[in-house]
């Protein structure tokens, strides 16, 4: 509930619409009463023959006769008080004046109403009672009109709060999504993000329109019939509450299961949104492999899964609308019994309780039960918000998840500021390991100057890929530290850090959009004519224009699979030539394609990386021509560092390594 709170807290920036909320719903509330009120002069004046004039007239004579009874009863008890001899006889007959005192300042009230009213009801409403049955018609009607103007308002303005709010949350979520490292990316997984940024958010969005619209509205018109049925006679009122506490209890039992099985339903959806994405992700796999009956059956499998645990959530809120409605008809059925006994027995006490000062007529009973009766629709209507609300609070415990999470790589509070272009990248005694796994850097020492050529080359999990992150700062070393110019790099500012860095990596990704704006990303200020520079440049240009259908504006589908490998690694270096990149960092980026684009590639880089830093992963012959020195490591260490002519006969491992790449390309 806490975590729920914290989201209405973001609604309540639109104050002006919660306060229109409120209102409107005030103003339904009060129709839906007065409309329901109709009932009392419909019975006791039309349907007694009468007009408003006349009713008026035998009201006021009615009560001058029974004011006169009182005051000659209150008379006579004061008499007896005189001659009673004991303090009990005294005690009982001062009890039965008070009562008489206090039932005839109730009349006396009654006819000073009255009193003012009769001059207005002759001047102004019709005296006979088919006119009388037509005004209360059309009073009904336009009121009820109004009410309905007043709701489509309410409405309005409620789904404004919801969606307003929601778009709010989506922002911060992806926006805190963004900021997270790998580590706690990964831990989440983008299925995980994807489900909390579309079905918890959408449960949360039902979750605040129940709360702003049905549960201001609803309760609100309640207790306008509350309040009606208290004005006939609050006593009754207050014997038919015995059943409220009953009720509060088992909404309440109803409420928690609702909400732990709601949680459940998530996180089941979440683990098919993951199969759903690992499936979609790798189509060509599934389809090369022949495995689409295997993926038919994970994804049953967790359809399944879903399907029970959201049977299980509708079995708990379809038990809330039975339970509530059994218990609001106990206290209807309790009122009709208890007013009916009043009625038809003329009695003003019930089981030795006063429940009013003068017997109830036919009309103000059936009033009272029409404001009961008035209580059940709103009530049916909140019968399932507190399911509804369930759902929403699981789904703010689980958006919380990912919004309080610590994010572990931040900008320092104070941060330097370098000057110019950098002149040594170090990494000093770097100790780094991934959450529960060994060390995959074990006190590792490098040192890359400005406008050199370093290639990084080793086995598998060596942790070459992890000095990448560790200098573009994805992760923070648990030792020693990355420093540029022997300033941290914690102690830069994130942008301004990966504004001097262009990265290029194994995996190309393009965006869905046109060519131009997927190299234009990361630049967004670059013309037109740069990107196609930039494109010349990383030999992207002719495959575009020639092959593409619409030049640099054609649109690039899902993962990009109407190109190869290589045009789309050309379109990632183009994408890094036009950022301008002080470190360019090329992360396996021509393992995966062919020769041709491979030879282009190494034109490209051979004429961009003058006078720029570049870092290689590879293990490619044609790159690792390009660097300047070779760096070896194995086992979290570098083991050894120099060019390709010092290392070919003095490094088993490099000597392996580049003898099996050159049979590999013969």
């Amino acid at each position: 509930m806490r975590n729920f709170c914290r989201i209405l807290r973001i609604s309540f920036r639109q104050r002006l619409a919660i306060a229109g909320v409120v209102l409107s719903s005030a103003f339904v509330a009060l129709l839906w009463g007065l409309n329901i009120g109709t009932l009392y002069p419909m019975i006791e004046i039309v349907f007694e023959g009468d007009g408003v004039s006349s009713y008026v007239e035998k009201e006021q004579a009615k009560l001058v006769t029974e004011i006169s009874q009182i005051q000659a009863d209150l008379q006579q008890l004061a008499d007896e008080r005189g001659l009673a001899t004991t303090d009990e006889e005294r005690t009982r007959i001062d009890s039965v004046i008070l009562w008489n005192e206090s039932k005839l300042a109730v009349e006396n009230r009654k006819s000073e109403a009255l009193a003012w009213a009769a001059p207005l009801a002759a001047k102004y409403l019709p005296n006979r009672p088919f006119q009388v049955l037509v005004m209360l018609i059309v009073v009904l009607m336009v009121g009820t009109a109004i009410k309905l103007v007043a709701l489509t308002a309410n409405l309005m303005l409620v789904q404004e709060v919801s969606e307003r709010t929601c778009m709010d949350v989506r922002n911060m979520l992806f926006r805190q999504s963004l900021r997270l490292d790998l580590n706690s990316f990964g831990d989440n997984g983008s299925s995980g993000l994807t489900a909390r940024l579309t079905n918890d958010v959408g449960n949360l969005a039902t979750g605040i329109n129940v709360l702003f619209g049905r549960t201001i509205r609803e309760p609100m018109k309640m207790i306008v019939c509350v309040a009606g049925a208290a004005i006939v006679c609050w006593r009754l009122l207050l014997l038919i509450m015995v059943i409220a506490p009953v009720m509060g209890w088992v909404i309440s039992m109803l409420s928690k299961s609702i909400r732990r099985a709601s949680r459940r339903v998530m996180e089941e959806m979440t683990q098919m949104y993951s199969v759903l994405t690992e499936a979609f992700a790798g189509i060509k796999v599934v389809k090369a492999y022949n495995t689409q009956g295997f993926e038919r059956a994970r994804f049953a499998r967790s359809a399944q899964l879903c399907y029970s645990k959201s049977m299980k959530a509708s079995w708990y809120h379809s038990l809330t609308r039975p339970a509530t409605e059994m218990l609001g008809m106990a206290m209807i059925a309790l009122a009709i019994i208890a007013g009916g006994y009043l009625v038809l027995n003329q009695k003003t006490h019930l089981l030795g309780i006063r429940m009013t000062y003068t017997e109830l007529g036919f009309a103000e009973v059936l009033l009272f039960f029409a404001f009961l009766i008035g209580t059940t629709d709103p009530a049916r209507k909140l019968t399932d918000v507190w399911s509804v609300l369930q759902r929403g609070i699981a789904a703010a415990d689980r958006i919380y998840e990912i919004l309080d999470q610590p994010i572990r790589v931040v900008d320092p509070a104070q941060p330097v500021t370098l000057q110019g272009r950098h002149q040594k990248i170090a990494f000093n005694d770097i100790k780094f390991s991934y959450p529960s796994g060994p060390l995959t850097l074990n006190g590792l020492n490098l040192e890359i100057h400005q406008g050199e050529n370093i290639a990084i080359v080793g086995p598998n999990g060596s942790g070459k890929s992890t000095l990448i992150n560790l200098l573009c700062r994805f992760y923070d070393p648990q030792g020693g530290s990355v420093t540029i110019d022997d300033v941290p790099v914690s102690q830069l500012r994130l942008r301004d850090l990966r504004r001097r860095i262009g990265l290029v990596t194994q995996r190309t990704f393009l965006f869905e959009d046109t060519i131009l704006n997927n190299i234009r990303y990361g630049s967004p200020g670059a013309t037109e004519q740069q990107v196609i520079e930039a494109a010349e440049r990383a030999h992207a240009d002719e495959f575009i224009m020639s092959k593409m259908p619409d030049g640099y504006q054609t649109l690039l589908g899902c993962g990009s699979m109407h190109l190869s490998g290589g045009q789309m690694q050309r379109i990632a270096l183009a994408r890094a030539i036009l950022r301008d990149p002080e470190i360019l960092i090329l992360d396996e980026a021509t393992s995966q394609i062919d020769l041709e684009s491979e030879a282009l590639i190494h034109d490209v880089l051979a004429d961009f990386l003058k006078d720029r830093t570049g870092i290689m992963i590879t293990h490619r012959p044609t790159t690792l021509e390009l660097a300047d020195r070779i760096a070896i490591i194995e086992q979290g260490e570098l083991s050894e560092i120099g060019t390709h002519h010092q290392l070919i006969g003095n490094n088993a491992f490099y000597s392996s390594l580049v003898g099996n790449e050159i049979s590999k390309a013969a």
